[in-house]
């Protein structure tokens, strides 16, 4: 081969670097000589060295990969789109949930054509009790209801500010705070826990005349006391307790003394922090019964609850029992 290459070049007028073939030459493919061989050309046998020229910069960059989509961008955007989506349903389903509840209870509202609207509630005891007959905090009332939800009763009343007492506590000083227009949920603490007491919770806490306390030995799981009115249920789910609450709550046309207190009168008096207890016990024969016979008769007070009799508290200036 090498020979036949040098008889060629040894030619006149021929160069290591020229081609014999001039059609060759003009179309530009040089396959003549070791130049050829040096740009890639065909090899021994018609094989090829290796691919050459712009088809193998062009082959070459078609093979490198593309620039890929920014996935984790596009993901995160749809992670926050989800997130905002949920966000938005679940506040328009409260919303629309408090709308329809109190949608619901607009019926229980009272008014000049419906005082009393308790009365369309199943099972609700009305009883009518004689208001302002107070009773010294040594003293007992035997009482005709459990719990008591009316008659004679301490002459300070317990803190009815959307308070919850972890504690039973004295109901002669309950019973006052009903007739200062609150409603009281008393349950049975063997029935009552975890998720069912906290669903009690969040109907009393932070709402202005409502209180909630533990009533031991109660014959049901609920029982809700608003002067003059109870009711008793089995669930705490129970539609009837909402019902009970917005029918009675404030009811100017149900509640003896509009207008009255529900804040706390503190140590001396009645401290919500270490309230006096309840008495489970039965009421002795010395306990003032529900005509009111041995209590004092607070009916004509005005501008504030005098203390009982031998209680040594100063009278307070709170708007309290007339």
């Amino acid at each position: 081969m090498e020979r036949a290459w040098s008889a060629v070049f040894a030619r006149p007028g021929l160069t290591e670097f020229s081609c014999p073939v001039p059609t060759l030459a003009a179309e530009g493919l040089d396959r003549c000589g070791p130049a050829h061989y040096a740009k890639g050309g065909e090899m021994a046998g018609g094989k090829k060295k290796g691919g050459g020229g712009k088809s193998a910069v062009n082959a070459a960059r078609g093979q490198m990969p593309g620039k890929g989509k920014p996935w984790g961008t596009i993901i995160a955007v749809v992670v926050v789109l989800v997130l905002a989506v949920g966000v938005f349903g679940y506040a328009y389903s409260r919303i629309s949930d408090q709308n329809a509840a109190q949608a619901a209870l607009a019926q229980w509202q009272p008014s000049d054509s419906n005082k009393d609207p308790s009365t369309k509630i199943q099972g609700v005891v009305i009883k009518d009790y004689k208001s302002g007959q107070h009773v010294q905090p040594t003293q007992r009332v035997a009482y005709d209801q459990s719990p008591p939800f009316g008659g004679p009763h301490d002459g300070f009343w317990a803190d009815c500010q959307g308070i919850v007492y972890p504690n039973a506590v004295r109901s002669e000083n309950m019973v006052h705070a009903l007739e200062h227009g609150s409603v009281w949920i008393a349950y049975n603490p063997d029935k009552i826990k975890g998720g069912d007491l906290t669903t009690l919770k969040n109907k009393v806490q932070g709402k202005q005349f409502m209180m909630l306390s533990p009533y031991p030995g109660l014959d049901k799981a609920v029982s809700l006391q608003s002067w003059g009115h109870q009711l008793k249920v089995d669930s705490v789910t129970d539609p009837r307790i909402d019902e009970f609450i917005s029918a009675l709550r404030t009811n100017q046309y149900e509640y003896p003394e509009v207008g009255a207190s529900c804040d706390a009168l503190g140590p001396g008096q009645f401290d919500p922090a270490n309230p006096p207890p309840f008495d489970p016990s039965k009421p002795g024969p010395d306990a003032v019964p529900m005509t009111g016979t041995g209590a004092q008769d607070a009916a004509n007070e005005q501008g504030g609850t005098p203390p009982p009799s031998g209680s040594g508290a100063a009278p307070t200036s709170t708007t309290a029992s007339k």
